[in-house]
């Protein structure tokens, strides 16, 4: 929790990210990603300053069990200081404990974005989903909740200016911003709406471009002029049995057997790898994410 400190911003977490995304889908399959269409609505957690502490917490952690599908899970919530915005217990279950940090009494707004972070880790730790690694394993639990429809309450919870700052998670906001547009372009659904701080908002516009930049990469056919043409001069690299200079560039290829030869590109989607034949256009679709992809080869 950056509590008055410095913002770390950018993507240095962008492969973990990435990865996790990908992780999802294969652990929680296609169909599973597919029931969480819709996020926590913002009067599902709201909190207002007259709301009994402990009883508004509680109502916040059930609402966080039930947008996770876990029906037969308890959260007890208390309160305690700490360096860190909340911690929970994983045990087996079914009850299970969270803390959060004292600074939750008097902003009760961010109570949502807390729980949002901690009731995942405790849904990854039934599908025994993680990273080796604690800090890939928090990245892993930010990217899922806000894939999954609950962490655009934790890029709300980012507010700076010159005064004071705060963020909670361990993505950067644009990180933030970037998974929650890649689960509104697979949805539909525009989060951007539901933010108060205008912060959040910014950092959610700047991570929304990278994510309509996934899609635009070559050999897909929404790629741009010069994406294409340097795509071209790696083909032709590859074509004479030369290594092509693969800076900056996610795709590769590769001879399959004695086959004609193939590229490989993460999915815009799911980041997931796919191989397609060198061939010109050519619809793939992506096994995991079922996503249908123009390419030219």
């Amino acid at each position: 929790m950056a509590n008055g400190g410095p913002v770390e911003h950018g993507y240095p977490h962008l492969d973990t990210v990435r990865a996790s995304i990908t992780a999802l889908y294969k652990r929680l399959s296609y169909d599973t990603v597919h029931t969480f269409a819709t996020s926590v609505a913002p009067a599902d957690v709201a909190f207002a300053d007259v709301d009994d502490l402990h009883l508004g917490a509680q109502r916040v952690a059930r609402e966080m069990v039930r947008h996770y599908h876990l029906p037969d899970a308890r959260m007890i919530v208390g309160f305690r200081e700490m360096t860190h915005a909340a911690h929970v217990e994983l045990a087996a279950g079914p009850e299970y404990f969270i803390e959060l940090n004292d600074r939750f009494r008097t902003h009760r707004r961010d109570i949502g974005a807390a729980l949002a972070h901690e009731v995942m880790h405790v849904c990854l730790h039934r599908l025994d989903l993680s990273f080796p690694g604690t800090r890939d394993t928090e990245i892993l639990t930010d990217t899922a909740a806000a894939y999954l429809g609950a962490g655009w309450l934790l890029l709300d919870a980012y507010r700076e200016d010159g005064a004071s700052s705060q963020k909670l998670g361990y993505l950067t906001p644009e990180e933030f911003g970037y998974v929650l547009a890649k689960r509104a372009l697979v949805f539909g659904e525009d989060p951007s709406v539901w933010f108060t701080s205008p912060q959040a908002y910014t950092a959610y516009t700047t991570g929304r471009e990278l994510a309509l930049r996934d899609g635009r990469q070559p050999p897909l056919t929404a790629a741009g002029w010069a994406g294409r043409r340097r795509y071209a001069r790696d083909r032709r690299h590859a074509q004479d049995h030369r290594a092509p200079d693969r800076s900056g560039v996610s795709y590769t290829f590769a001879p399959d057997g004695r086959g004609p030869l193939r590229v490989s590109f993460p999915c815009p989607t799911c980041h997931q790898r796919i191989r397609v034949p060198v061939r010109g256009r050519v619809r793939a679709r992506c096994t995991l994410c079922r996503t249908v992809l123009e390419c030219d080869t």
